[in-house]
């Protein structure tokens, strides 16, 4: 499935305990950063306030001013990514009172044999590799589908210091005289890989749609993107059925959903999610032009304003679903996008196999609708309001239709079924002649289809 663009930061520190961050804050009050010239400077102590580099370690009794000016000497700390400069001593490196009376011979020679006498204090080592850590470890970068460009970016794996085991290493070059150290640096590979994705073309337009909505109503437009945030980025592998309500899930309050307008029973209602057939129904005709079997569908009881008699597709959670099915021997990916009043599906993938697919519509029979009075004892008598207006019932042939080289090589056919919209009258019958009639309000008219055929074609 489809992830978003994001950068997981990571970060290795194999066999360093969470403790040990906390333990080091109590610690120590700041910690080594680079100067202007690359240049190491050391952080205080909370108790002493004094820069580390500058403080000098107080040898053996018995060490030689060399060995003792040899921890202030600066090593170069290569990491993943940079490096860094601190001095021996600001490492932990001291000289080690066991040794220096028995070490025989001039420094070099020892630093030869990896003999000088010197050891490191773990945790103090660790306190100041962890300042190298944060500023040079990488963080892996996922794969990810740019939907709006349609390209894929390929993971790319990060890289982290790895405290512990670089100290035996700082240890031993410390013995050595050693001026550089490369450092135990550990892949972090990122969690999201492209193979992960599960496609890996998005460069083709299969089939879209276009539906439009009014922007003013913003409960209705909320739930539009809610919905569709759900289905942005889904991969539909091949010959896999796929359920609309077990993608987006429950619309309920708990997930965020807000009343506005539905249809219930034929009538425009308010009620919970509101808006959610408009997701359906846009993804549908998305579906319909790439090519993907429609599995399950249902229509309306009354048709909608935003999309063309017969093509529309109903949710209702959890047993009216949206099912369909990728035919095709490759995977392909949902783009939504709901924005500016309008809401836009493409299924994106691989090129699609056919030159034009094309809705048709031929309606069968027609049935007119019906009116009926709601009395309102609130109304001046006689005074009369429209709550919804009518529409006709229509029974429909709705055909899909394939062409490959300009010929036909596949279709399907639907027979899609509108009940009548009844129209409902308000009509006053209070006989006060103080009663005052309510303000006029805008009803939506659905437009009458002109012509028993219409087609369209992608």
């Amino acid at each position: 499935m489809y992830q978003s663009r994001s950068h997981q930061q990571g970060t290795v520190l194999l066999g360093l305990a969470g403790g040990m961050l906390a333990i080091s804050s109590g610690l120590v009050a700041g910690y080594f950063l680079l100067g202007n010239k690359g240049e190491a400077r050391a952080a205080t102590t909370s108790s002493q306030h004094e820069p580390i580099a500058s403080r000098v370690e107080q040898p053996a009794a018995n060490a030689s001013p060399e060995l003792a000016a040899y921890l202030q000497r600066e090593v170069e700390l290569v990491a993943a990514h940079g490096s860094a400069r601190l001095t021996w001593a600001a490492l932990g490196a001291t000289v080690d009172a066991d040794e220096v009376g028995i070490a025989k011979g001039d420094l070099a020679a020892l630093a030869a044999k990896g003999s000088l006498p010197l050891r490191i204090d773990r945790d103090k080592a660790a306190k100041a590799l962890l300042v190298v850590k944060a500023a040079h470890d990488t963080s892996p970068l996922n794969a990810y589908l740019d939907l709006e460009e349609r390209k894929i970016y390929d993971d790319k794996p990060g890289a982290g210091l790895d405290v512990w085991a670089s100290l035996a290493k700082l240890e031993a070059a410390a013995r050595q005289g050693a001026t550089k150290v490369e450092l135990v640096n550990v892949a972090m590979p990122a969690a999201i890989t492209r193979q992960g994705l599960g496609i890996d073309d998005i460069s083709n337009v299969l089939g879209h749609h276009l539906t439009k909505f009014p922007v003013t109503d913003r409960d209705r437009n909320f739930n539009l993107k809610l919905a569709a945030s759900k289905l942005n980025g889904v991969v539909l592998p091949p010959n896999v059925e796929w359920s609309f309500n077990t993608q987006v899930g429950e619309r309920s309050e708990k997930e965020g959903y807000k009343i506005a307008h539905v249809i219930t029973a034929g009538e425009m209602v308010d009620g919970l999610a509101g808006g959610t057939c408009q997701i359906s129904t846009t993804l549908f005709g998305a579906a319909f032009f790439a090519g993907l079997d429609i599995v399950k569908t249902t229509n309306h009881s009354r048709p909608s304003a935003y999309t063309p008699l017969g093509f529309d597709a109903t949710v209702v959670w959890p047993n009216t679903d949206l099912k369909l099915k990728n035919p095709y021997d490759f995977p392909v990916v949902i783009h939504y996008r709901v924005a500016n009043g309008e809401a836009l599906v493409e299924i994106l993938g691989k090129p699609r196999p056919y030159d034009k697919v094309v809705f048709e519509r031929h309606v069968l029979e027609s049935t007119p609708f019906e009116s009926q009075e709601r009395l309102d004892e609130e109304i001046p008598k006689d005074v009369t309001s429209i709550d919804q207006a009518g529409f006709n019932g229509y029974k429909l042939e709705r055909f899909r239709k394939f062409f490959k080289d300009g010929k036909l090589v596949k279709s399907n056919k639907w027979t899609v079924e509108y009940k009548p919209v009844t129209e409902f009258i308000r009509r006053g019958t209070n006989e006060d002649p103080n009663a005052k009639a309510p303000p006029e309000k805008t009803v939506a008219h659905l437009q009458e289809p002109k012509g028993d055929d219409f087609s369209m074609a992608e």
